[in-house]
């Protein structure tokens, strides 16, 4: 048992004072449109790695990997010009689902009104008063 506890200690002394060396670190110019390329380049992917986007994709005869390597090959402005074309876009709303989310919450409301005794829209609530 103190063989053990005289190894572990040496292990926590060596692993503590291990922790306190410096590493090398490198650090070099940034330009704006590179980080701002890569930004983007990392907006691209992660949109054609949605669900929805892979299945419109090969739904259209395209193998998204390929999709993928395409978008590794564009260069900087291509990417700047795809992302300005992809936020210029249309946001995709579902019509039917905001539809049937209003009337959700319109029903809600009529009910919560009706249990408070404030209005007698559904027969099948009594109100709380």
């Amino acid at each position: 048992m103190v063989r053990f506890r005289r190894l572990l200690a040496v292990t926590l002394i060596v692993s503590i004072t291990g922790l306190g060396l410096p590493l090398p670190a490198q650090a070099a110019m940034l330009s704006t449109d590179s980080a701002l390329a890569a930004t983007q380049r990392d907006r691209i992917t992660g949109m054609l790695e949605r669900e929805d986007v892979r299945l419109r994709l090969e739904s259209y005869g395209v193998n998204p990997s390929d999709v993928k390597a395409r978008v590794a090959a564009l260069d900087d402005q291509e990417v700047a010009q795809l992302a300005a074309r992809i936020d210029t876009l249309p946001a995709g709303a579902d019509g039917l689902g905001a539809l049937v989310g209003a009337l959700v919450l319109i029903f809600i409301v009529l009910l919560i009104t009706d249990l408070l005794g404030l209005t007698h829209v559904f027969p099948f609530t009594k109100p709380i008063r």
